[in-house]
Order: C-alpha cells, then structure tokens, then sequence
C-alpha cells in the first residue's frame, strides 16, 4: 500500500514539474473558480429569498408580529430601525393570512366597529363618551394618513361637556394634531387646507380656528398662512403673464427695428395693462332664420276668410246698439250690403342659441411702446460725428411709427369697444447714444484661426519628432539582436570515443531527450515503476 503510494506521488510530482508556469497557474485557477462556484451554488441553496411581510409598524406592533413568529419557529430579520420584518418567501403569503385572521397586528386603537362588537347594557355615559371620543379620534388620524406625504397622524380632540341648564353661549371643541411626514416631503398649500376640512368636518362644534396641526419637527401649518400664499400665488402668476408678454413683444420689435435701424442703434420697450378678468356667461339668443327680412321658418298656417252679400242679416247683433236706448225696441234695420273678412295666422320658429362661453383668463388692454433711436450715423474722414438730418429722422420715424402701429393693433384684445389711438401709446425720440461704441479702425491683429493653424502644426511636429526617435530606437535594438545572432560560438573538438553497446544507448538517449522530450520521460517512468 505504501509503495502504491509513493508510485502515485512520484508520478503526480513527475506531473508537476513537467508542467510550465502558466499551465501550473491555469490549473490553479480552474480548481479554485470550481471550489468557489461550488460555494456559491450552496450558499444560494441553502438561503431562502428574505421579503418583507410589514412595513412601517409601531415598536408596539413590532412586538406582537415578533412573539407570533417566535412561537411558531419562523426566520425573519427586522430591518429600517425595526419598522420592516422580512420573513421567508415561501411563507410570506400564508403568514399575512394567518395573522390577519389572529387580529395581528392590533394597534390598539379604537374605531367604530368597537361599538358592534362591545355592545354592553352597563355601559355608563362617561364609558360611552371616552370611547367615542377614541373612536373619533381614530377615524380622523386614518383619514390624514392616507393623504400623500404622511405615515401616520396623532389626534388629540377636546369635546366640551354638555351643560344641564340652558346657556346663551355655545360650547366649542378643539383639537390638535401631530403629523408624521415623509422625509423630504413639502406639504402643499391644499393638502393643508385639506387637513383643516377633515377635522372641522368630523367634529361637531369644531372650527378652524381652534384647530393646531404640526408635524414631527414642530413645523405648524396654518390655513391663514396657506390662504395668503394662495393670493400670493395668483399675484406672482399675474406677474409672470405680464412680464411674458412684454418681454415677447419687445424681443419681436427690437429684432424687427434691429435688422431696419441697426441692433446698437435703437432701444425698445414694452408696457402692457392685462385684465385678468375671467368671465363665465350663458347666453339664450334668438335670432331670426332670415336676417334680411327679419323671419323665421313657418311651422303651421291658419287662414279664415267670410263673405256676405244682401240685407241686414237675421237677428242682427247680440244687446243694444250704439244708437239704441236700453228698454225701447229698436228700429228695423233696412237696406242690403256686403261684407268680407279675411283673417291669417302663421306660427314662426326661429333660432334659439344657448351659448356657455368661458372668457380668456387673461387680454392685454393697453399698450405702451417706447422707441429710442441713435441720432449719430458716425464720424467723417475728420472725425467728427455726423448727426442725422431732420429729413432722415422724419423717414425713420415713419417707417418705425407704421410698425409700432401694426404691433399695437394686433397685440391689444377686440373684444374692447374703443377706438385704439396710435399716437398716444407710442413714442419715438431721437438721442444721442452715450454708450454708443467709438468708430475705430479695424485692428490688424492676428485672426483666431491662425493660433489653431499654428497649435496643430506644432502637435504634428512633436508627433513626427517622436515616430522618428522610436523608429531609430528600433533599428539599434534589431543592430544589437543580429550581432549577438551572428557571433558562432568557438567549434570544440569532439572527444573521441569508442564506440560500445553502452556508448551507442547513451546517444540514443540524448537524442530522445533532446528531439522528443515527451517520450524520454515516459521512458523514465516506465523505468522507475519497473524498479
């Protein structure tokens, strides 16, 4: 056994040897990449996947879905500051089930479904109101939780007690409320307004005025506060719009006047009255089918026509006449004539219109334009500054008071009835620029293009300078290799030998170990195994 040993160790030895350094360091790698796959594979098998059952519980609750677990021998792991267990995957499901239907986790808090379920004769009135008050209180932090950006909500509520006798003065509640907000969360202005209806609408007798809401870091919202920012609001929105419109109708006449006059020649601005007057109307119209003749579609027709020719008809006419006294019988009418009466009645529909019509939140009601143009065209050949000519500024006065017009036509609302005067919301004056740049001639310094011209030849220069002293580099070491490559070593003269059977199995050997290294070794081997 021993000796099987040492033949097993001999030859992985043999083996070991025979092998270069990078087949020893491959065999290395392979068994230690196979050694960590493998412990890899088991960690994950073992391991079961870890997810959360509850999220963002009370240390109470905690408590009570931990002694659960406990009890039944189930792994978990706690996690954010003991808010969040984590229980195996393949439990998870069931456990959400199982606990559910044990009341775990109970907050401790008292809702209204206490009352169905410890419903007592002996209860006494005091007992009832406590209960109801932490009922109320209960309902109305569960409601503010579920609003975006709180975890949690405590209600303190204070209900006045009711008095035996009569009383003039009414009895208010209060209540005071401590939000738990998200971290990072900004509670907006509605959100507080929100809050603030929740509670005065759930509590009898309870206003906003008597209501104190902050959060964890002692931040207190007000409802007065949140009322102003909203006034602030719209005043900033009004702003905006304002100053958008004029910052866009001055960019358009600046470029307009910049590219007819000259960019550093003329100087625009813009002032604008906006309504924000937003109006929402119904209208009922009717309006006739033709408006030319002013009449609508016939729907129905009725025409009577009577005729009579000959005397007094019988009977004549129901009471007395005219003529007659009442008591005495009246003449006889005598003599014949003729009667005709002709009588239509047509039913006209027309047009009727019901327009809602939502009014733009915004219209411009006036405009202002203010122009000033540079009254210098520049120096002459003694430099002195020529100034335009009042015939010059008379002609771009007009072509600018023709665009000015235009703007202002188009940018002022129709819907107001008034003649829009031109004149009297723009003005254009004519003055001298101080900050207007001094005419120079035009320096003849070196343009930019020509230092990039000059940067990249010079990289070109260090780059060719470089090949070439790595190319010399080269050829020397190729000089120095085919020397040493050329040198012969000294001949040496063979000893003679005498040939024998041992002689000519030693150069066999030493051809075998030089020609096929592979085969000498087995050779080797076999030889020491035999031994």
């Amino acid at each position: 056994m021993k000796e099987k040993l040492k033949i097993y160790k001999s030859k992985a030895t043999s083996f070991w040897n025979e092998r270069s350094k990078k087949q020893k360091g491959l065999l290395i790698g392979t068994v230690a990449a196979f050694i960590l796959l493998v412990s890899i594979a088991s960690i994950f098998a073992t391991s079961s996947n870890m997810v959360p059952l509850y999220r963002d519980l009370s240390l109470q609750e905690v408590g009570q879905v931990k002694e659960e677990l406990d009890a039944r021998g189930i792994a978990y792991e706690l996690d954010s500051g003991g808010t969040t267990v984590h229980v195996p995957e393949a439990q998870a499901e069931s456990l959400i089930v199982d606990l559910a239907a044990a009341g775990i986790p109970d907050s401790g808090n008292i809702d209204y479904g206490f009352f169905s379920d410890n419903v007592s004769w002996g209860m006494t009135d005091n007992e009832f109101e406590v209960i109801k008050v932490d009922a109320m209180q209960s309902e109305l932090a569960s409601l503010m939780t579920g609003i975006a950006g709180i975890d949690g909500a405590d209600v303190m509520i204070n209900v006045p007690e009711e008095e035996v006798f009569v009383s003039d003065s009414n009895q208010t509640a209060s209540a005071s409320i401590v939000l738990n907000v998200k971290p990072g969360h900004d509670i907006q202005n509605d959100q507080v307004e929100t809050l603030y209806n929740l509670a005065s609408k759930s509590v009898p007798n309870l206003s906003n005025d008597d209501i104190v809401i902050m959060d964890q870091n002692f931040n207190y919202f007000d409802i007065n506060n949140s009322e102003n920012a909203n006034s602030s609001d719209a005043y900033t929105y009004q702003q905006g719009v304002k100053e958008d419109i004029e910052r866009d109708i001055q960019q358009r006449l600046q470029k307009m006047l910049g590219t007819m006059v000259g960019q550093d020649k003329v100087v625009a601005s813009v002032t604008a009255d906006i309504d924000f007057t937003q109006e929402n109307r119904t209208e009922d119209l009717v309006e006739p089918v033709d408006e030319e003749t002013m009449e609508g579609l016939p729907v129905s027709v009725e025409r009577i026509e009577e005729a009579y020719e000959g005397g007094t008809p019988v009977g004549g006419t129901a009471g007395t006449g005219d003529e007659d006294v009442p008591g005495y019988e009246a003449e006889d009418g005598e003599g014949g004539g003729d009667y005709e009466m002709s009588k239509e009645t047509v039913n006209n529909e027309f047009n009727r219109i019901q327009r809602n019509i939502q009014e733009s939140p915004f219209k411009v009601r006036d405009l202002g334009i203010q122009v000033a143009v540079d009254s210098t065209k520049g120096e002459n050949e003694q430099g002195e500054v020529e100034m335009l000519s009042q015939q010059e500024q008379n002609t771009v006065e007009e072509s600018i008071q023709s665009m000015v017009d235009s703007m202002i036509t188009t940018s002022i609302d129709g819907s107001y009835d008034q003649e829009i005067d031109t004149a009297d919301k723009a003005s254009i004056v004519f003055q001298e620029f101080e900050g207007s740049p001094q005419i120079t001639p035009p320096s003849e310094g070196i343009p930019v293009w020509v230092y990039l011209a000059g940067g990249i030849l010079l990289l070109l220069i260090f780059f060719l300078v470089w090949r070439l002293l790595k190319r010399r580099n080269e050829e020397e070491e190729e000089m120095v290799f085919e020397e040493v490559i050329e040198e012969k070593p000294k001949a040496v003269p063979d000893i003679e030998e005498k040939e024998n059977d041992s002689t000519v199995k030693r150069k066999q050997l030493e051809r075998m170990a030089k020609e096929k290294p592979e085969d000498f070794a087995k050779l080797l081997r076999s030889w020491i195994a035999e031994d």
